[in-house]
Parts: structure tokens; C-alpha cells; sequence
């Protein structure tokens, strides 16, 4: 398994958001499940990716595939009460970074559920609305 993929399972599942920006491209694209909009760099995606660590409960990866840059990663979680599964989609850069990550999930309760408590959880976080608005 790749260096990278080890180390994001590692800090995901231990729900160590503050270790996950080291993991990503100066340029990485995050496409989530709960939003129309590809969220792009290493600061913005660092904070997306840190709420939703907040967010989930009983976090845990299923089934890894993959090799070289392209990797699928199956998971588990809970949202409040709701049942989730979802696969992270990761490529990783030349330079062994993650380029993208784009996740899918359901069912769609749970997806609703998860943009409720992450809008939630940013509207009040004012590092996190300078990059908002920079997207706007």
C-alpha cells in the first residue's frame, strides 16, 4: 500500500483532522458528497476535511483498493443516529500527495443529515467562511 494511503487511514480513522493537511497537494481538489462545488487547496480542504471528522462517529474503513496513484477506500460512519457507507476516491500526485479526493455516499438520509451538521459546524467558524467566500 501506498505511503500516503496508510497515513490518511491512519489519521482518518483516528479522527486526527490536524495531520491530514500534510497529506494533501498545494493544489488538491476535494469533491464532497453534500455540495455542487469542487473545493480547492491544501488550507480549505485541510478545514472541510476536519469538520467532517467532527461530524462522523464510529469511523471506520471497510475494504481498501487500489495501486499506484489511484485508490478506493470503503468506509462506515455514523451521523447522529443515521447508518452511512461511503467510498473515498483518492489520486495521488506525482509527488506521492493527494491530488483528489472525491467522496460518494448514501443512503440519501445520511447525506442530508451530514450537510446539515457540517453547515452547522462552518457557518461558525470564521477561518473556514474567508474560504467560503473566496469560492463565491
Amino acid at each position: 500500500m501506498h505511503p500516503t494511503i496508510s497515513r490518511m487511514i491512519d489519521v482518518v480513522s483516528k479522527g486526527d483532522a490536524s495531520q491530514i493537511a500534510p497529506l494533501l497537494a498545494e493544489d488538491v481538489r476535494f469533491l464532497p458528497p453534500t455540495y455542487y462545488k469542487t473545493w480547492t487547496g491544501r488550507a480549505p480542504v485541510a478545514a472541510v476535511l476536519g469538520h467532517v471528522g467532527q461530524v462522523f462517529s464510529d469511523f471506520k474503513y471497510r475494504r481498501v483498493m487500489g495501486e499506484g496513484n489511484d485508490w478506493a477506500l470503503e468506509f462506515q460512519c455514523k451521523i447522529g443516529d443515521l447508518d452511512a457507507v461511503g467510498v473515498d476516491l483518492v489520486t495521488l500526485g506525482k509527488d506521492g500527495l493527494i491530488a483528489k479526493f472525491e467522496v460518494t455516499m448514501r443512503p440519501h438520509k445520511s447525506i442530508g443529515a451530514l450537510r446539515e451538521a457540517m453547515n452547522v459546524r462552518v457557518m461558525k467558524d470564521p477561518s473556514f467562511l474567508a474560504f467560503k467566500d473566496a469560492l463565491s
